[in-house]
């Protein structure tokens, strides 16, 4: 789905959605409290968040996977795969589409590789007996299956925790407070704008979103994503001096039809417009046609990364 914009603020809809909200932060309670999570042989870091939508989880998981092969480990993902159709699998982007194991996965897997099950317990299984000797959960905080010696919480440093409302009534998946108590860490990206630090005594580690310089001579952009916050994608192509001219939103993690594809490379070819995406929804363009789309290419660039590197070294004794 897109994120709702109310969700930034309460107004009217988060006062009528409040009991819903309440309903669904009880029913994420009582999961995570009678389920009795499985406790892997090797150490598992949870990259997680308690908002719906992207915060960045997917390059963080990314750089600290990175950080851990510098320090000579051997990590793997592990990963539901959402929005795929197979289980059990090593996701490998040579022979699996989108359809198969889902599109973060397939990004993942240019880094280390990734195990997919809906059942994480079941693939830090498989992780292990395929020579892994740490597990990195992309997402799956509020998941109880498998035991997190580490469990990282990112969030978006402008958005925060928006109106601090429960879905439906806003964006988060349990309240803030009882988020934080079974959280190691917070990492925030970019500026701290709602003053998240000064709500928790635990470490919080800063970074920010960079991006790669792309090359191209029109400068005139059609942009479109279909991620939790597109317009994050819209506001770094202007970071970059880019004339973003046009705009399409598309639910999160939606797979796109060949028609729509092509619609969009019609629109921009009569306008005389660059087309660009985010690399997740690349994946899930049809093959013939990527040819016409650009990718702004995005990293975690931490702003003391040292500090960082001790803390992993101190909890995981790397």
């Amino acid at each position: 789905m897109k994120t709702p914009t109310f969700w930034n603020k309460k107004n009217i809809l988060y006062y009528i959605l409040l009991p819903l909200g309440w309903l669904y932060f009880f029913a994420t309670t009582l999961r995570i409290k009678f389920k009795k999570p499985y406790k892997s042989c090797l150490p598992v870091i949870c990259i997680g968040n308690l908002t719906a939508g992207g915060t960045g989880k997917t390059p963080v998981s990314i750089a600290i996977a990175q950080m851990l092969k510098k320090h000579g480990k051997n990590p793997f993902f592990i990963s539901r795969g959402y929005g795929g159709k197979l289980k059990g699998v090593v996701a490998n982007r040579k022979i699996h589409t989108p359809y198969d194991v889902g599109d973060e996965p397939l990004l993942l897997s240019e880094i280390a590789p990734v195990c997919i099950h809906f059942d994480r317990a079941k693939a830090s299984i498989q992780a292990f007996d395929s020579g892994a000797d740490m597990l990195i959960m992309d997402d799956g905080f509020q998941n109880p299956s498998l035991h997190k010696d580490i469990s990282f919480l990112v969030f978006n440093g402008k958005f925060g925790i928006g109106n601090g409302g429960v879905i439906p009534s806003g964006p988060l998946r349990e309240t803030f407070t009882s988020g934080i108590k079974r959280a190691d860490a917070l990492i925030v990206i970019g500026d701290d704008k709602t003053n998240l630090a000064k709500k928790t005594d635990l470490p919080v580690f800063f970074a920010d979103i960079t991006e790669d310089t792309p090359k191209i001579t029109n400068t005139k952009v059609y942009a479109f994503a279909g991620i939790g916050y597109p317009e994050k994608l819209y506001q770094s192509l202007k970071n970059l001096g880019l004339s973003v001219v046009k705009t399409k939103d598309f639910p999160d993690h939606h797979f796109y039809s060949r028609n729509e594809i092509q619609s969009i490379i019609d629109e921009a070819k009569k306008e005389n417009l660059t087309i660009f995406t985010t690399s997740k929804d690349y994946v899930k363009i049809p093959a013939d046609l990527q040819e016409h789309i650009n990718v702004l290419n995005i990293k975690i660039k931490w702003r003391d990364e040292s500090v960082l590197e001790t803390f992993l070294k101190n909890k995981l004794e790397i």
